[in-house]
């Protein structure tokens, strides 16, 4: 009798779970990303090393104010000693602009690069923003 109420229990929970998961999945959105200003440096001789450096901009229009997330950048890296290989770095994202950076060997170049992985944020509110402005900025009249 008591497995029988916590299947129906379990069963409950299931559907109930079922019905949220589609509200809440619909409240989210991605922020667009695009890299810009990709440079690869000289070789620094004190450590042998270069560094890629480059600013990613963030579009965050459907987001909510103060969003951030993360994202991954998939890098391609070429070598002249060893095999090429594809790898990927998360970065932080937030609303505009943020500069990211990767230190590669002496003998080592960026092939390609590319933006995958973005997580989500809450939608911005548009109905609220649109009540908002219909009464003067949220102001009482």
């Amino acid at each position: 009798m008591l497995a029988m109420q916590r299947s129906r229990l379990t069963f409950a929970a299931t559907l109930t779970l079922i019905g949220i998961t589609p509200a809440i999945a619909q409240n989210l959105c991605r922020p667009a990303l695009t890299i810009n200003e990709a440079l690869l440096s000289p070789i620094e001789p004190s450590n042998l090393q270069r560094k890629w450096t480059a600013t990613v901009s963030a579009d965050t229009s459907e987001c909510a104010v103060n969003s951030g997330g993360f994202f991954d950048i998939v890098f391609t890296r070429l070598s002249e000693n060893a095999p090429d290989l594809e790898f990927r770095q998360r970065f932080a994202w937030s609303p505009f602009a943020v500069k990211v950076a990767m230190d590669f060997a002496a003998d080592e170049a960026v092939g390609r690069y590319w933006i995958e992985n973005v997580t989500p944020c809450i939608c911005r509110d548009r109905a609220s923003e649109g009540r908002a402005a219909t009464n003067g900025g949220g102001r009482k009249q």
